[in-house]
């Protein structure tokens, strides 16, 4: 059963203003509707759920001031994705949210290669209903974590829970930190990476630092001085696709154990290249993990903070690197 303020979620109506005539209709809605991408928004338009002046309405129309815009977003409906009893280490819920510790190697929803086994189809076991607002294969995802990444992750389990919290992320007002080790020395035990992020154009799978991405930028602090690398706190301040990882790149300092921004062979020469091999040796998958995770609950207002440790594997890596360094 839904409330009636997920049922008002679900429909929206805006008059369009000056300022926003002219703005092609999928990225308008993506821009009035926070918890909307506008491939979202461009697939709500194709299955009618718009309307332009009461009329069926063109993912390509451009509005003009005074246009009424009416948006539908679906209930959660019946999918083909499969619910799959997966183990999922639940760090807090209640009715409107989860806080997941994901493990790294799992795929957060499905997609091509990876219909089944996904943390979705785990959450489809776990959650009776989950919010439709994510679509068919993303129910209840406020933001996601790569595969290989570990660490805390928000799911949303109705529709209002799901807004609020999209509107949060995108304010800024959902802290995510990041342990992370880097390959080298940063210049400064504190640094802020501001860089635009988008697809590259020549390597489907990767994204770059392009002139034309996405505004995007990280700050990152050294926390431990490792003999060819460092450990860092990264804190998101947008929520870019693989955004710490293109943004250490970027600077020359990519992620430890990184099998697609890192270098192809090991560039560290001297007397730090068998140390630095034998990191790389000790890590199974990429040093990242989402340690620190904080937010304003959607429906009560209370502050929520969760930390998540290193999993073993990285601590491990961590302590070795820790201890070979003393003393060098």
């Amino acid at each position: 059963m839904h409330d009636a303020a997920e049922e008002a979620d679900r429909a929206r109506r805006f008059t369009v203003a000056p300022t926003q005539a002219g703005t092609r209709l999928d990225a308008l809605i993506a821009l009035l509707v926070p918890e909307v991408s506008r491939s979202r928004a461009a697939a709500l338009v194709e299955a009618g759920e718009v309307r332009l002046n009461g009329e069926a309405a063109r993912k390509s129309a451009r509005p003009a001031a005074g246009d009424v815009i009416e948006v539908r977003i679906p209930p959660p409906v019946d999918t083909t994705v499969r619910p799959q009893d997966i183990p999922l280490l639940i760090r807090y819920e209640d009715a409107d949210l989860l806080v997941i510790d994901k493990p790294a190697g799992l795929v957060v929803h499905p997609a091509p290669g990876h219909a089944e086994g996904t943390l979705v189809n785990a959450l489809l076991h776990h959650v009776a209903d989950l919010s439709g607002i994510g679509g068919v294969l993303r129910p209840g995802i406020v933001h996601r974590l790569d595969r290989d990444t570990s660490g805390l992750l928000l799911v949303a389990k109705n529709d209002h829970a799901h807004r609020a919290l999209s509107q949060a992320l995108k304010q800024r007002r959902i802290r995510r930190a990041y342990l992370t080790a880097a390959w080298g020395h940063l210049r400064t035990d504190s640094i802020r990476v501001e860089a635009p992020i988008g697809r590259s154009p020549t390597h489907r799978k990767r994204m770059a630092v392009l002139a034309t991405g996405r505004p995007s930028a990280t700050r990152f602090q050294r926390l431990e001085r490792w003999r060819a690398a460092d450990l860092l706190r990264a804190e998101l301040e947008t929520g870019r696709t693989h955004q710490i990882r293109v943004h250490l790149a970027h600077i020359g300092h990519p992620v430890v154990g990184d099998p697609l921004y890192g270098p192809g062979r090991l560039t560290i020469s001297g007397p730090d290249r068998g140390w630095a091999l034998q990191l790389a040796r000790l890590l199974p998958r990429q040093f990242l993990h989402a340690a620190q995770l904080s937010f304003t609950h959607p429906r009560t207002g209370e502050a929520l903070a969760f930390e998540s440790p290193l999993p073993p594997a990285l601590a491990a890596a961590a302590e070795w690197a820790r201890d070979s360094t003393r003393g060098v």
